[in-house]
């Protein structure tokens, strides 16, 4: 199921930042005193009582300024653009946290912002209004400022939460009924197809890859960046196999995010790369590879996705018998942490070598849900620890004693030795190596867990 999705909102300068760093538990936001300071949507994660969930940080909504009265230099002719992304989030949120400041009290500013927030609400069956909307009341740390929360009930959006985003005070009470409002997870309907997500930054050529890939002019091409907003499900049947193609809007790096709808499609890009089987990491020939497009890649680890690496546009470099592999060791030197995926150099606008892609997406997703046997696991595991020791901490050297594949998709190994701690991370990736010599599995990442013998 996905993860709910919770937008922080409210006029600017009230503490959105720093409860959102409070949520995800990083220093993700710039926060700052000057108004209007976050001007890009921010995506984090956070969890609270064994829920997960997205939290996406807004710039301030001022309803009341229209850009003729700067609040701040440089930040008039973002006001429109705040207000709009904010609204955006409002849209696609399963639960809205709606700050104020219990310092500056309840301001024209925040009675306009509580409209706008209830003309978006929709009345749902059971006579509910849908996002649920959580009155916060930010910078509430000390006792004076909680007796002023009662003021902040003439919002008409029920009973106001004082908190401190900076000190985490009343954060518990916040979250306990936050994430009780989320909607219930229901089992997907069971979908056998294998889902390929096309990603990459925008004007990489998805959309074109997704019409070369189904035969038709299925998705909007363009050369502006950003034309591609959601998400865009396609079934095809390629030899016998149903398959859903899933063409993402591009990601692009922070900065470079165009105020206004692009920037909530970054969301849904990472939310169709969280439901791919296998993602298609499109790269920009022409502009060789980017720090963003190992931050897409990055992104793909995390979510531990299979893999294929694309370089598109390859048809419109000038080439000599070295440039493919120039190309490709730049690659795989940016993309180190990911020397397990396949490389293949090709043109959507031409249809050079697209016919290669289908089949090595599936070759991956066939090599992702590979099972070891166990005694083949252990003859590779004794055999590594005979050929390199794992080094010593102390009097201590970590043992291994036996393992075995505990699932698939992603493959996962679990490993029982004396002593988890003593496993270092270069140990685990020779190990890594090790299997992966025995079996490739193409594109996908592996993981290997260590369980000690107190473990339970």
């Amino acid at each position: 199921m996905p993860k709910p999705v919770v937008a922080l909102v409210g006029r600017p300068n009230v503490g959105k930042s720093t409860l959102f760093n409070r949520l995800v538990g990083e220093r993700l936001a710039i926060v700052d005193e000057t108004p209007g300071t976050t001007r890009d949507r921010l995506l984090g994660e956070s969890e609270w009582n064994g829920v997960e969930f997205h939290v996406i940080d807004t710039g301030g909504i001022d309803p009341t300024h229209g850009g003729k009265t700067p609040l701040s230099i440089g930040s008039a002719d973002f006001i429109e653009q705040i207000k709009e992304q904010a609204m955006i989030a409002i849209e696609d949120a399963d639960a809205i946290l709606f700050l104020t400041d219990a310092e500056a009290g309840v301001t024209t500013s925040d009675r306009e912002v509580a409209d706008i927030l209830r003309r978006y609400q929709k009345k749902v069956p059971d006579g509910i209004f849908w996002p649920p909307i959580f009155l916060v009341v930010n910078k509430g740390e000390s006792a004076a400022r909680r007796l002023n929360v009662g003021e902040f009930y003439e919002l008409g959006l029920g009973e106001p939460y004082a908190v401190s985003g900076l000190h985490g005070t009343g954060t518990g009470d916040l979250l306990d009924v936050l994430v009780e409002s989320f909607p219930p997870q229901q089992e997907e309907e069971e979908d056998e197809t294998v889902k390929i997500a096309i990603v990459g930054k925008p004007n990489a050529g998805k959309s074109s890859l997704l019409n070369k890939l189904v035969g038709a002019e299925r998705a909007i091409v363009s050369p502006i960046p950003g034309t591609t907003r959601d998400a865009i499900d396609m079934k095809i049947q390629y030899e016998g196999i149903d398959i859903t193609l899933i063409d993402t809007a591009g990601i692009r790096r922070r900065g470079k995010i165009e105020p206004g709808v692009e920037k909530y499609s970054v969301l849904r890009s990472f939310k169709a790369i969280e439901r791919a089987d296998v993602a298609l990491l499109l790269i920009d020939a022409i502009t060789g590879i980017t720090s963003q497009d190992a931050h897409i890649a990055g992104f793909i680890l995390d979510a531990w996705k299979s893999c294929v690496v694309l370089v598109n546009k390859w048809d419109a470099v000038e080439k000599d018998n070295y440039t493919m592999e120039e190309y490709s060791k730049r690659i795989r030197q940016d993309l180190n942490f990911m020397p397990y995926v396949p490389l293949l150099f090709i043109s959507a606008k031409t249809g050079q070598r697209v016919d290669k892609v289908m089949p090595l997406a599936l070759q991956v997703q066939e090599e992702r849900l590979v099972r070891l046997t166990t005694s083949k696991l252990n003859q590779v595991i004794h055999n590594a620890q005979d050929a390199h020791p794992a080094p010593s901490r102390g009097a201590k050297q970590l043992k291994m004693y036996y393992g075995t594949q505990v699932r698939s998709d992603p493959p996962t190994f679990m490993i029982y030795v004396n002593d988890p701690k003593l496993a270092h991370f270069s140990y685990r990736r020779y190990l890594e190596n090790q299997v992966r010599e025995e079996y490739s599995f193409l594109g996908t990442p592996i993981r290997i867990v260590m369980k000690g013998k107190k473990d339970k």
